[in-house]
């Protein structure tokens, strides 16, 4: 019987000569392909071959390599949003700024505009916030006496009559507007010059031409001014437009409704007029003489008049005087030659005698 070693215990070439055999093969593989490219078809077949394989084993890294970018790319995407919508606020809230500035500018420029139409001195002035007070139209301003502000001043914008300065304080003062309950303002119609005057509304914002009589000429659309005769607002600034006018043929009076012109409600920049317009001085009054002595008057004239009739003879009356005077010389004598004590009286001084009055003559008689 034959015994021979397992195949694990047979040896073949050694290990350094196999090493050697291959390695040649691969410099004469190196050789011919970088001096001929003969393997250039082989190594191409042989890529193409292995390629699914390759693929299979690159999938396990593929997905781990997946799935750190995309939670890296979420991550991102993520912090790009936030930093996106804090600068869409940022934006919309430096587009509203400048919004705001562009419409103030505008303002301002209309305000300047206005400050030189009007011929009084004026005082730019911000409107801070509403009066506390939810029933009443008054608004604050940045403006008081430190700055020259008085009451009774009034403000205005750049279309027309705002209000009344009717507080002040150090630093700020109040604004009653027009369309407040207990404001009236002297207008007068720009068409034909009619006058009026407009009170406020209150709440409703508009103003009513109040006591107009049914017929009086005034229509949808009209301009109201300022008239100019209080002497607190200089005529010629507007007020209103007309807006509804309702005539009744029944009632004593029509009602005319009227629409502020001036941006009450709309602009935080207004104007106060710090002088107001130079009034001539009013004229004394004059002395009223009551009627009742002008009655007693023409009264004693009268009984007068009767009691002296023409051709008759001269009234007692007219000779009093004479015969009063020898009276009156006679009286006051005693008093003259009265001495004071101590000293020695002097003589009277005789009396002048008192010349008759002549007697009236009689009537001739006639035959």
């Amino acid at each position: 019987m034959e015994y021979s070693p397992p195949p694990l215990f047979k040896q073949g070439a050694s290990a350094r000569a196999k090493m050697m055999i291959c390695a040649c093969i691969s410099i004469a593989l190196l050789l011919a392909d970088s001096r001929v490219g003969a393997l250039a078809v082989v190594r191409q077949a042989v890529g193409t071959a292995l390629y699914p394989l390759q693929v299979v084993a690159m999938l396990p890294r593929d997905a781990l390599v997946g799935m750190g970018s995309y939670f890296s790319t979420l991550s991102a995407l993520e912090k790009q949003v936030r930093d996106l919508k804090t600068q869409q606020i940022a934006t919309a809230q430096t587009l509203q700024q400048a919004q705001l500035t562009q419409v103030e500018n505008a303002q301002l420029r209309r305000l300047l505009e206005a400050r030189e139409k009007v011929p009084a001195k004026t005082m730019l002035a911000e409107i801070l916030y509403d009066a506390r007070d939810v029933f009443t139209r008054k608004v604050i301003l940045n403006r008081g006496t430190q700055q020259g502000v008085r009451p009774g001043l009034p403000v205005i914008d750049n279309q027309g009559v705002v209000g009344q300065v009717t507080r002040v304080f150090p630093f700020t003062s109040e604004v009653t507007l027009l369309t407040d309950k207990e404001q009236a303002i002297p207008v007068q119609v720009l068409r034909n010059g009619l006058r009026s005057v407009a009170y406020g509304r209150g709440q409703s914002g508009n103003l009513d031409l109040r006591f107009m009589a049914p017929n009086a000429d005034v229509v949808v659309g009209d301009i109201l001014i300022t008239s100019g005769i209080d002497g607190i607002y200089p005529a010629g600034l507007a007020v209103a437009r007309v807006t509804q006018v309702e005539n009744s043929a029944n009632g004593m009076f029509g009602r005319v409704v009227c629409q502020p012109l001036a941006g009450i409600e709309r602009h935080t920049q207004l104007l106060i007029l710090m002088s107001l317009p130079e009034m001539p001085p009013r004229p004394p009054e004059e002395e009223v003489t009551k009627p009742v002595k002008k009655k007693k008057d023409k009264d004693a004239a009268a009984a007068g008049t009767a009691a002296a009739p023409a051709g008759s003879a001269a009234s007692p009356t007219t000779a009093a005087p004479a015969a009063v005077a020898p009276a009156v010389a006679g009286a006051t004598a005693p008093a003259t030659a009265t001495a004071a004590p101590g000293l020695r009286p002097t003589a009277p001084a005789p009396a002048a005698p008192a010349t008759p009055a002549p007697a009236p003559a009689a009537p001739k008689e006639t035959r």
